[in-house]
């Protein structure tokens, strides 16, 4: 059995920062399922990976280029707020996210 273990309180805590709503028979499962999944990870990192090979074996190469601003595709600041609902000093204003019910 894994060393760590959750709870159907841990569930509910995870669920009241996503907005989540999630009922008694849920926690248990979804802390059952955290528990076994944290113990398959832990069995991983028991893993000796020291002799492990890891370089690429599909073949395929990055494409890289280089990092220039291609001013044809710019948009004026002017041009960015046309649309915008609400704006204020050259910025868009949206509503404030950060407000949370515990």
């Amino acid at each position: 059995m894994s060393s760590t273990t959750f709870t159907s309180g841990d569930v509910s805590r995870v669920a009241s920062l996503a907005h989540i709503p999630v009922s008694d028979d849920e926690k248990k499962s979804l802390a059952a399922g955290f528990t076994k999944t944290i113990s398959v990870v832990e069995q991983i990192n028991k893993l000796d990976v020291s002799k492990a090979d890891a370089s690429q074996v599909s073949g395929l190469t990055n494409v890289f280029r280089e990092d220039v601003v291609d001013e044809k595709r710019m948009f004026t600041q002017d041009q960015a707020l046309a649309n915008a609902p609400r704006k204020n000093g050259g910025y868009f204003v949206v509503d404030q996210v950060l407000d949370q019910e515990e």
